[in-house]
C-alpha cells in the first residue's frame, strides 16, 4: 500500500522531520523522550529526555557530517544520520 521513501527525493524540511524521527527511535531504546523545538533554542533542534528525570541531551541535528564553530561551548550533542 505504502512505498518507503527515497530520501534523496525529500525537501530539507523533509528531511529534518525524518531525521529527527529516526534518531528519536533510537534515544527511546536508551530510554528518552525527544520532544522537537520549534526554533533553535540556544542552538538546539531538540530536547532528550531521559527517564531517570535527571539527564537531558541538548541536540543538534544536522543533514550530513557537518560541525560550525557556532556550536562551540554551548553543551550540544550533534546528530546527523548514517544512511544505507
Amino acid at each position: 500500500m505504502f512505498n518507503k521513501i527515497i530520501y534523496s527525493e525529500l525537501s530539507p524540511r523533509q528531511k529534518e522531520i525524518y531525521n529527527f524521527q529516526k534518531i528519536s527511535a533510537y534515544l527511546a531504546d536508551y530510554g528518552f523522550n525527544c520532544i522537537k523545538l520549534s526554533d533553535d533554542w540556544n542552538g538546539a533542534d531538540f530536547l532528550a529526555y531521559h527517564l531517570n528525570g535527571k539527564d537531558t541531551l541538548r541536540i543538534q541535528l544536522k543533514s550530513r557530517i557537518t560541525i560550525d564553530k557556532k556550536y562551540i561551548n554551548k553543551n550540544l550533542h550533534i546528530a546527523f544520520p548514517i544512511l544505507d
